[in-house]
């Protein structure tokens, strides 16, 4: 058996990154992509190893050379590169192709060393690799049948996203015998390139012996196994994120912020939203206006104050709509120089907005991180503050502290002349007997002092349409903060989401209360974990002790690595004194339930 490498491209869309070389020289991790392939390749008994160079070829030439790990290395120069595809290329090693089994490859693909072993071992003589489509793919797209035989290559004018979920991506890895490349393919991809010329690709060729009564290609789907093709400076990152280094993987996943939707095989239980909520006919009454929505511009922040002041129940001139509360804990906290209570364990965003010398903290003096109102006053009424933030229940601990108390704590900062900073962003996940807002226009208006902050994305389920909430009877503050911040902040699906809402308000209180009851199992299931301490919460996350066995860290690394799922470590977050913590988010009944039995076998 042989390799076939096409390496001819000039790879335009990676910018300065391609100036100076071709994409198979590019790095990931500090190797190049054309090393760690041949790396692979070379485990295998190959008898050698073709590369179609020529955009930058030489480099390749020269980094190379006449062999790799003991297998003979040969090169074939596609002279117009420029104005051919890699049809021509490989049409180019036509010969070569006569003379041996071939595993075909590009050279811009990134790829896991199962794929290649699974790829040769399968007994299929003629196989393509492919992978189920994903919104981030582009290339030649196949439909299978029930034996895993290609149906059908799906050209791009054929393709209709309503039957996405029957297609699946080339990997643009195949594996040919002798006999099909002499008497199918070479024979057609002759034709081909002097019937339609060069400047095309050799999949037009596949999708033509497709049409035969006895085509004699297979597919082989991937489940999990990670690959990349590199096209373009995402591609690269995203490339650099699927592989890293398994010390590197879970800081490097932390810090794309998001954006998972990329990574379908990760099963997130860090960020956190609500399972149960939208529901689908919401989301079919949204995809049902995306036509329009896409096409016209949202209000300005006068009408999207008054959506908001409904979903609320509040004033229109209470209330500033954000693009997610982070936008809005910004506009709060910017230039704000008051001395400020922040309880230990937090939400960092909001002590990160402020000078580190103004920040007075209150750490509980138990495990559980639990505090009260009056553990709140007794300590502030000894370090004298201007303004208190309180998360309500808090994060990552997940305390909870009663509306009644909570009236309390407002009438002191009143009295002591306290600005009083409440996120209730987890508040709906209280218990049915406990759950509350205090977004109530009469309570604002008598307390000018208390701004309330609410994340729309954590509870109601829709992170994507970047959604949050200020409300203060301060007008005077509402009235700057809606100034400073764009009169467009929010797109259209966010503001049709706010217009639409009301009618699926019972919906989502009924969601609250399915979560209540998945959150109360999740917990049953957790505490059987025997490393686990798991600190019972009133959100939608749980803050759990790691006792034994492992450090936080190393159960998130253990986690992704093995088993592609995410949580937060919290071991670096100030209050926890080194402690070993993490943070699980609470997801469905089945993702939770399979977060348990892996968790079990660790």
């Amino acid at each position: 058996m042989q390799a076939i490498i096409l390496a001819a491209g000039m790879g335009k869309r990676l910018g300065d990154l391609t100036k100076d070389n071709t994409k198979c020289m590019l790095k990931v991790h500090g190797v190049t992509l054309i090393e760690r392939m041949l790396k692979q390749l070379t485990t295998y008994h190959l008898n050698r190893i073709v590369i179609v160079i020529g955009y930058k070829g030489e480099n390749v030439r020269s980094l190379i050379g006449d062999s790799y790990m003991h297998v003979p290395i040969e090169y074939i120069y596609n002279s117009v590169y420029d104005k051919t595809n890699n049809i021509y290329s490989l049409y180019l090693a036509k010969e070569k192709l006569r003379e041996d089994d071939t595993i075909l490859l590009e050279s811009d693909l990134i790829f896991s060393d199962e794929i290649l072993r699974k790829l040769i071992e399968d007994p299929s003589p003629n196989l393509a690799v492919v992978a189920k489509y994903q919104s981030w793919m582009d290339g030649t797209v196949v439909t299978l049948g029930d034996d895993s035989s290609i149906l059908s290559f799906v050209p791009k004018n054929a393709f209709r996203y309503e039957d996405v979920s029957l297609y699946y991506k080339t990997v643009n890895i195949y594996k040919f015998n002798k006999d099909f490349l002499e008497n199918k393919y070479i024979p057609f991809l002759e034709a081909y390139c002097k019937a339609l010329g060069n400047n095309e690709y050799y999949e037009q060729v596949l999708r033509v012996i497709s049409l035969l009564n006895k085509p004699d290609l297979k597919a082989m789907p991937l489940n999990d196994e990670p690959w990349y093709e590199i096209d373009d400076q995402q591609d690269l990152t995203n490339a650099e994120t699927l592989f890293a280094e398994s010390n590197e993987m879970l800081k490097s996943y932390g810090s794309r912020y998001g954006g998972y939707w990329r990574f379908p095989f990760l099963l997130d239980f860090c960020y956190l939203v609500n399972p149960f909520f939208p529901t689908v006919r919401m989301k079919e009454e949204m995809k049902a206006y995306f036509d329009t929505l896409l096409t016209q511009y949202p209000s300005g922040m006068k009408v999207n104050a008054e959506l908001a002041a409904r979903y609320m129940n509040v004033k229109p001139s209470q209330i500033v709509v954000g693009n997610g509360a982070a936008e809005l804990i910004q506009a709060c906290l910017r230039d704000n120089n008051l001395t400020t209570g922040v309880i230990l364990p937090t939400f960092e965003e909001y002590p990160n907005r402020i000078n580190k010398e103004l920040l007075v903290y209150y750490e509980p003096e138990n495990d559980s991180f639990s505090y009260s109102v009056e553990d709140l006053i007794c300590f502030y009424e000894k370090h004298p503050i201007r303004q208190l933030i309180l998360i309500n229940p808090d994060n990552p601990s997940g305390n909870f502290i009663k509306k009644e108390d909570v009236l309390h704590l407002i009438e002191w900062t009143k009295q002591q002349n306290i600005r009083l900073i409440i996120d209730e962003s987890f508040i709906d996940f209280a218990t049915d007997d406990e759950r509350y807002t205090l977004f109530d226009p009469l309570l604002l208006t008598e307390n000018p002092h208390l701004i309330l902050i609410k994340s729309i994305s954590k509870s109601y389920g829709v992170p994507g349409v970047r959604l949050g909430f200020v409300a203060s009877g301060d007008e005077k503050l509402i009235g700057r903060i809606k100034k400073e911040v764009s009169i467009w902040n929010i797109n259209s699906f966010a503001e049709f989401y706010m217009q639409i809402y009301v009618k699926y308000a019972d919906d989502y209180k009924n969601a609250c209360i399915s979560f209540v009851k998945e959150r109360e199992s999740f917990y049953s299931q957790l505490t059987k974990i025997p490393f686990l301490r798991v600190i019972p919460s009133s959100a939608n996350y749980f803050l759990i002790e790691v006792t034994s066995t492992y450090t936080s860290q190393q159960l998130c690394e253990l986690l992704l690595q093995n088993h592609n799922i995410l949580i937060k470590d919290c071991s670096t977050k100030q209050g926890f004194d080194g402690k070993e913590y993490v943070r699980i988010a609470i997801k469905s009944k089945e993702e939770n339930h399979y977060l348990s039995e892996v968790l079990k076998l660790l």
